[in-house]
């Protein structure tokens, strides 16, 4: 019972190609095993050199205290601050002129910002920051859709070393007052609204109605965005154009501790209270810097585009922090991924020549139920690099995502990493890498990772079990807001010395990871231990199905059975005997012990505004259970009263 058992069968490889691997940042295995070696085995020179390439207001005495897990100290003595890292070090030379944001509104507004146009941006709105009182050490919840401003905002809050926790702008009236409390928040900033889907999604009235008995909260900033209605606080609530409008360009950047927070990050969580993640400066900084750096192999001239929202970790790290960092130009785009139509998103490659594309697998799924014809009518050579991040990808969806979307040119970098551990863990180098559809393939630098069984024995190839981090990194999470016990107790008492990131995991023989997803999602099948992600692998491997969540539902011979909810592609038809053509095509993809009890025809799976399928709620449908979990991050509500009344 100490094992989860592999049943995934993938053997396709495919090498960078030679024009790839000459052009890349990293071009050799050897170097790579070279910079590896020395970042696990002399973490203070590898590390320390990294640092330096950033700029310091007070140079740093040590690389890493490490006095026992789970307290490090990353950089300790030495001063920065993320807004001089991300802005100011680019304005003395030519990218100051260069385009740092490039954002194009759901409507098909753009705007674009330079880099010294994003720092005079950043400089004003920090002093209107300051004209309202907040200061060093205060906290300020950020509430936004997809516009520059959130950019601006939460450098502004950096630049005067006030943290910031950015709510994602799906989230309900009561998510936002739980992590405003919870923070210590004394200010907020939001808009009247966001587009989406071609409507007005109102922001502020959420805000009003989460701040009702909001006591320490002193300002509410209001972009705006929708010309939508508002209600109005006297003396509360500013628009933000005004407060600009008021504020100079000169604000020095506060000096920051490397150790001092930078910013408070929460997952929701299926239940229990919110975890507010907290990540400091400096160690993030570099973290977040050299990942961008290589696993995007960025360049001056790229354009790269991560369509995840600045509100998830992605976005802080790969939108805002890492990319900014390295002085790339960034594209943000504000809506729905189908608004106007199904081609929205390779309209944008096309239209804004997009060199480099971070997504999700469940976007990509998405993009293959709606049909090749789509991304057909658009030009996607100037794609280079493809990247997905979110959850584990199959192996359909990662071959789709290289035929169609990269034309077989362009290497995929899926990556594997967590809102606590700041930056991407396990990735391949794109110009190094043999990818393999399914597999995040090897640790990134200064990265320990191992797969172990319930005793923390490390197995050998290709055995599944748990997956664990053996040595601190620099953008670790430094704790749980207020609750450092929970900090300890949740993610280091399982296996004493070492990080458990809750997931399940391979090593093939070749050493490369294969995440098998949460160890919560784990079926228990007479006694053997199965990955859902797995089963969905193979049910997405027929050529009918597009999309697929499997869960357990209780069985009293079994323990547990496999419920499978599919959605079929397009030209494909629910039937009785599509239904047993599939549990049989499981049963030879990968064994009879993982062939489903039942399936589900679903026209749509429950997800998050983020794209994440929630398989709590369908371990709730499986097994004929109320759901009394919080849904308030549904995209799509409907979706789940059609999945309730869909009896076999």
């Amino acid at each position: 019972m100490s094992q989860i058992e592999s049943v995934l069968h993938e053997t396709r490889s495919f090498p960078p190609s030679e024009a790839f691997r000459a052009a890349a940042r990293i071009s050799s295995a050897e170097e790579y095993e070279r910079l590896y070696r020395e970042s696990l085995d002399d973490p203070e020179a590898f590390w320390g050199r990294i640092a330096r390439e950033l700029p310091w207001i007070e140079p740093f005495e040590e690389v890493l205290d490490w006095s026992g897990a789970p307290v490090a100290r990353w950089f300790t003595g030495g001063k920065t601050n993320a807004s001089l890292v991300c802005v100011d070090r680019h304005l003395d030379g030519p990218r100051a002129d260069k385009t740092a944001i490039l954002w194009e509104g759901e409507p098909g507004d753009v705007r674009t910002l330079t880099y010294a146009e994003l720092g005079a941006e950043v400089r004003r709105f920090a002093n209107a920051l300051k004209a309202r009182g907040v200061k060093k050490g205060d906290r300020v919840a950020i509430y936004m859709p997809m516009v520059p401003e959130l950019a601006i905002a939460v450098l502004a809050c950096a630049r005067i070393g006030a943290p910031h926790s950015v709510i994602f702008g799906g989230f309900s009236a009561q998510s936002i007052k739980d992590r405003v409390e919870d923070g210590g928040c004394t200010a907020v900033i939001t808009a009247d609204g966001g587009w989406r889907r071609g409507k007005p999604l109102p922001l502020k009235a959420t805000v009003d109605e989460a701040l009702v008995h909001a006591k320490d909260v002193h300002t509410v900033f209001c972009v705006r965005r929708c010309e939508n209605d508002v209600d109005w606080v006297e003396g509360r609530d500013v628009w933000w154009h005004d407060a600009v409008a008021a504020a100079d360009d000169d604000c020095p950047p506060e000096p920051m501790d490397s150790e001092d927070t930078l910013f408070l990050l929460y997952t929701s969580g299926s239940t229990g209270k919110p975890k507010g993640i907290q990540h400091t400066t400096a160690g993030y900084l570099v973290g977040a810097y050299l990942t961008s750096r290589y696993v995007f192999d960025l360049r001056d001239d790229d354009v790269y585009w991560c369509t995840a929202d600045i509100g998830w970790v992605t976005g802080h790290s790969y939108i805002v922090y890492g990319p900014l960092a390295n002085g790339a130009t960034v594209v943000m785009y504000e809506g729905a991924p189908n608004e106007p139509h199904p081609g929205r998103f390779w309209e944008l490659v096309q239209k804004h020549k997009v060199t480099v594309l971070y997504t999700a697998p469940t976007a990509i799924r998405a993009f293959m139920k709606w049909g090749d014809e789509h991304p057909a009518k658009f030009d996607l050579s100037t794609l280079r690099l493809l990247g997905t991040v979110g959850e584990p990808i199959n192996p359909e969806a990662w071959m789709w995502y290289r035929r169609t979307i990269g034309g077989e040119r362009c290497p995929i970098v899926d990556t594997w990493w967590q809102t606590e551990t700041g930056a991407i863990m396990i990735t391949p180098l794109p110009g190094v890498t043999a990818t393999k559809p399914g597999s995040a393939t090897r640790p990134f630098f200064g990265v320990d990772a191992a797969v172990v069984d319930e005793e923390g024995n490390e197995l050998g190839p290709n055995e599944g079990g748990l997956l664990v981090l053996r040595k601190p990194w620099p953008s670790m999470l430094r704790g749980i807001w207020g609750d450092p016990e929970r900090y300890r107790e949740t993610y280091w008492s399982r296996f004493p010395g070492l990080y458990f990131a809750g997931d399940g995991a391979r090593k093939d023989e070749d050493g490369c990871f294969w995440i098998m997803g949460r160890v919560d999602d784990v079926l228990n099948v007479s006694g053997h231990r199965l990955s859902t992600m797995e089963v969905e692998s193979a049910l997405v491997s027929h050529e009918a199905v597009v999309e697929a969540a499997v869960v357990a539902r209780p069985d009293e011979l079994t323990g547990e059975a496999i419920c499978a909810f599919v959605t079929v592609g397009a030209g494909g038809e629910p039937s009785d005997a599509l239904r047993d053509a599939l549990k049989e095509h499981v049963a030879v993809e990968i064994g009879k012990l993982a062939r489903p009890a039942e399936v589900r025809f679903a026209e749509a799976l429950p997800k998050t505004r983020s794209g994440k399928i929630m398989r709590r709620l369908l371990r709730d449908i499986a097994a004929g259970r109320e759901t009394v979990q919080d849904t308030t991050t549904l995209e799509d509500y409907s979706v789940l009263a059609r999945l309730r009344g869909d009896e076999e």
